[in-house]
């Protein structure tokens, strides 16, 4: 049984950030370094308070004429995000990413964030495992 605890094994644990007083634009500054589609919003304690996401600004900033220098983050992302456990099966991490139309998903375990993973990370997983096994079942039938 495959979980996103394998997933967070490959790829890592590693989690950009934002706190929720940073400008928009800062934030943006961080996808756009970076080449993500989110960032986590937490407090200084590392409590997870929302999701800031590409949708968020294109939805919240861009379609209201706000200003990306003036608006802070607190003000447009998603508060309350969904997020999983690192023992949530892919399967029902995929079923859960599609039934809430998200793309994103923060990993926590007791409380505190682990990871994040995007539907591209569970798509890449998915692939990576089936090219696997078919090497498999090759060798064995050649043997």
């Amino acid at each position: 049984m495959d979980t996103v605890r394998n997933i967070l094994q490959l790829k890592g644990n590693m989690v950009y950030t934002v706190c929720p007083d940073s400008s928009v634009y800062e934030a943006l500054e961080i996808l756009e370094e970076n080449n993500l589609g989110s960032l986590v919003v937490v407090e200084d304690d590392g409590i997870l308070n929302g999701i800031f996401t590409e949708r968020d600004y294109a939805r919240k900033v861009i379609l209201k004429g706000r200003s990306s220098k003036e608006t802070l983050v607190r003000h447009i992302m998603t508060e309350r995000p969904v997020y999983v456990t690192p023992d949530i099966e892919i399967g029902d991490c995929m079923k859960l990413m599609s039934q809430k139309f998200i793309r994103h998903l923060p990993v926590l375990e007791n409380g505190k964030l682990v990871g994040l993973v995007s539907i591209g990370d569970l798509v890449n997983y998915i692939m990576n495992q089936k090219d696997f096994i078919i090497e498999n079942l090759e060798h064995y039938i050649s043997s």
